[in-house]
Parts: structure tokens; sequence; C-alpha cells
């Protein structure tokens, strides 16, 4: 009887337990792919074409395991990269606090969602056809419900476990781990405008988005991979779709080329201190820390009096200074002043950023601020100064 009445109930596949893990890892990894794949780097930043036919495969499977409308995915991530930790970012741990976005990033999101000036603004060039219309935006709750469904008949009741797993799954690790961890702890390659860190180096579980700071340092590369022993299992998606015919990658990140047989700057020297200004304050940042580590005994007495300790002087020195308040910026300046070496390092990085802000010079006027910034670099009797120079007129 018991066994008649399990064989009822049964779905119309029937594994053992590791089985039913196995197919909830896929199924959750399908929707991984699609969120990466898709939605963020073909909708919102245009870093490959997808064919119609893996591109309409991942609208119905977001549609069925999310319930997600493109346009506001979209939307929504590009508001993300155009106001970064300000207050207009729909879900920065620096602004909310990184167990608000943790917790509640699903909630941000739909939040968000509601705002028809972000969808207007921010939501172009994303699906308009009837299907979009009349089924994925206009019933997206509908699909979660057929999901469910779906699961209950082939897996029985062990597949209302799986379809609420497959629900948690992109909100904890998209909205939450992405969007919050991603922000706030884990390693920079470079040193971009945010607070954007790469959570570990191997993208796997979360489609390669792992590599979150990489992403925000060149936001329209399809690959999030940069260094030799990073892997972001997403790109290897896309280069499969691309050897079938099913994907074309528009844009990758670049990169540097060394020419060890330059001495001057030029025009090349300048378009790859451009292109690669976020790995070029990456590596001077390194210097920075450095010089801060053998500084640091000489201004206990400088930091005591202004009643800084270590870590925060530390976090201000490798902060952008116009992140800074200005109290802090100005007992900043008043403790480097008793430290001239690293008051030099410091100050240098300052003036190194200033080239590529300068948007209105011309080409020849940045070459030249480029080289005087080298020849005082490397007549300033600073070794890491020196050397970083050294490198950076090698840029090709």
């Amino acid at each position: 009887m018991i066994s008649d009445f399990l064989t009822l109930i049964s779905g119309v596949i029937v594994m053992p337990w590791w089985g039913y893990v196995v197919v909830t890892l896929v199924l959750t990894h399908i929707t991984i792919a699609s969120i990466t794949i898709y939605l963020h780097r073909h909708s919102a930043h245009r870093a490959l074409e997808l064919h119609p036919l893996p591109s309409h495969f991942f609208r119905f499977w977001l549609w069925l395991t999310t319930g997600m409308v493109t346009k506001e995915w979209t939307a929504i991530h590009r508001k993300h990269h155009a106001k970064c930790e300000t207050n207009d970012d729909p879900h920065s741990p620096v602004i909310y606090g990184i167990g608000k976005v943790l917790a509640e990033g699903s909630e941000l999101y739909r939040k968000e969602a509601k705002n028809k000036e972000t969808l207007k603004r921010y939501g172009y060039g994303t699906p308009d056809d009837w299907v979009e219309r009349n089924i994925y935006s206009k019933h997206s709750a509908k699909g979660v419900a057929l999901m469910l469904i779906i699961n209950v008949i082939l897996f029985g009741p062990i597949g209302i476990t799986i379809w609420a797993i497959q629900m948690l799954w992109a909100p904890v690790f998209a909205a939450g781990i992405i969007n919050g961890v991603g922000h706030y702890w884990g390693y920079r390659n470079f040193q971009a405008e945010d607070a954007s860190r790469n959570i570990v180096p191997w993208g796997i579980l979360i489609g390669g988005e792992e590599l979150h700071n990489n992403h925000h340092a060149y936001a329209t590369s399809a690959r999030l991979s940069n260094k030799w022993y990073e892997f972001d299992i997403g790109w290897l998606y896309i280069r499969i779709l691309e050897m079938a015919g099913l994907a074309k990658v528009k844009k990758i990140a670049p990169k540097l080329r060394i020419d060890s047989a330059k001495t001057e700057c030029d025009s090349d020297t300048l378009q790859a201190v451009i292109s690669h200004r976020y790995e070029v304050l990456a590596k001077y940042t390194k210097s920075l820390k450095a010089t801060l580590a053998q500084e640091i005994i000489h201004l206990k007495e400088a930091t005591a009096e202004y009643g800084i300790d270590n870590s925060t002087l530390k976090r201000w020195i490798l902060a952008d200074s116009r992140t800074l308040q200005d109290h802090e910026r100005e007992k900043l300046n008043q403790v480097l002043s008793n430290t001239k070496t690293l008051d030099k390092v410091y100050t240098m990085r300052e003036e190194l950023a200033e080239i590529w802000q300068r948007s209105t010079a011309s080409t020849e006027e940045l070459v030249k601020k480029l080289e005087d910034w080298c020849r005082r670099a490397e007549e300033s009797g600073i070794e890491v100064l020196q050397t970083f120079s050294q490198r950076l007129r090698c840029y090709a």
C-alpha cells in the first residue's frame, strides 16, 4: 500500500537523492547563465550580439524561473553603472549597507522597477515584440507559476523544493551577492571609480559575475576574466555559442602592450594610459601602499595630534580624493606635510589622474603633460616613482 501510494504521488522522473541535487544545480546554473549572457552582457551592455534562437530561449527561461522583465533588469543595471555608489544607485551597499543589499536585494530591484523615469531613460533597445508585451511583461508572475507545475509533474512533491531553490537562486546570488559582496569584499585588479571587487578569481557558480571589479573597469567587455589565473565560465559559453554561429562578440577588454625600447611618451603612450587608466591607478596604488607602510612610523605624532588611527589614514590615502569630505581632506594634507616622500607619491597620483580627466585638452597637450609627469617622477629621487614612470613610458 505504501509503495503504491509513493508511486502514485511520485513524478514522471524518479531519481536517487543526489540526482535531484544535480538537477537543481543544473537548472539554477542555466538561470545564472541566462542572466549573465543575455540580460547582462547582451542586453544591458551590448558586448555581444545573440542569434534569435538563444536570445528567445534565455527570455523564455528567465520568464519561467525568475519572472524578470528584460527592460526592467536592463534599465536598473544601466542606472547602477551611471550612478554607481551615489544616492541614485538602485542597490549600492555603500549607500544602503551590506546587510540590506544582501537580505533585501530583490526588494530594492522591485522598488526601482516601479520607477518609470528609470525605465524610460535606461531601458532603450530592449525587446518590444508581441510576446514581450503580451506574455513576458504582462504576465511575468505566471511564468514562475508554470515552472512550479512543471516541477511537480516531473519530480513529484520534491519538485516544490526544487522550485523554491530556483526562485531563491537569482535573488540571493545575483541581487544579493553580486550587488552586495561584489561592492564590498574581494580583490581589485583595477582602481575603478567605485567600490567594485572581484569576489573570487574563478567565476563558475555565478556565471563569471564573481569578477565584478573587472566588469566595472571594462563594462562593455563580453569577457569578465582579465588575468591569466581568472576563469569566466560565462565567457566559455559565449565562445561555444560564437563557434556555433549563434553569437558574435563585439568587444572585449584591451590587453596592455609593453615596448621596452620606448624612452619617451607619445600619442600611443597616452592612448594606452587612458585606455588602461584603472590598471595604471591600481599599480600606482600598490606603490602608494608600500610607501605608506615605510612612512607610517614617522607619522605617529601627526596622526595622534589630529585623532586619526592608521586604518583611517590608509583609507583616506588610498581613496579618490574627490570622495573625501572637506575636513577629511584638510586633516590628510596636514598629516602628509610631515612626510615629504609619502606626500610626493600621493600628490603625483592625483596629478596623474588629472591627465585623463582633462577632456578639453588636445592630444599634444596631454602628451606633454604626461611626459612632464614622468620627468618629475624620475627626478624626485623616490625609487617607486622612478620605477613606475620608466614602465609607464613603455606603454604602447
